[in-house]
């Protein structure tokens, strides 16, 4: 799925009785995976399509960014710049939820697993669609 707002992700998730992961989950799960993917650079400003299912993580970067439960706030130690940057950023920290993995739009070169970025809840942003979480028995 693809240009889905967090609303509709988390519906969709709840509906398929899990969850979206947690952007400390994301991270940990892609740090261990090459960004490859269809990105920017690419000239295929498409998704791929789903493939079958498969154990394990499969397409993680490129192709649609994912929403993650996490709300955007700054990492535990962060203090903003004591000019008007520090307050200019502080703005965009309010009422945001994260995303990963970068998009079909987005250049190769930006895409590592730390990559943030961040939309207010309600927004279909482009390429902008889901990974599912469960938790293990």
């Amino acid at each position: 799925m693809c240009h889905l707002s967090y609303y509709e992700a988390d519906a969709f998730a709840r509906w398929a009785g899990v969850r979206l992961p947690t952007e400390a989950e994301w991270e940990r799960a892609a740090s261990a995976q090459p960004p490859q993917g269809h990105f920017a650079d690419d000239g295929v400003l498409e998704q791929c399509p789903a493939g079958s299912p498969v154990e394990g993580l499969a397409q993680v970067f490129g192709d649609t960014w994912e929403w993650t439960s996490s709300a955007y706030l700054a990492y535990p130690g962060f203090r903003p710049w004591q000019d008007d940057t520090g307050e200019y950023n502080a703005k965009f920290m309010s009422g945001q939820f994260v995303l990963r993995g970068g998009s079909c739009a987005t250049p190769c070169l930006h895409v590592r697993a730390s990559y943030r970025n961040f939309f207010p809840p309600h927004a279909r942003w482009q390429y902008a669609g889901l990974r599912l979480a469960m938790d293990l028995p």
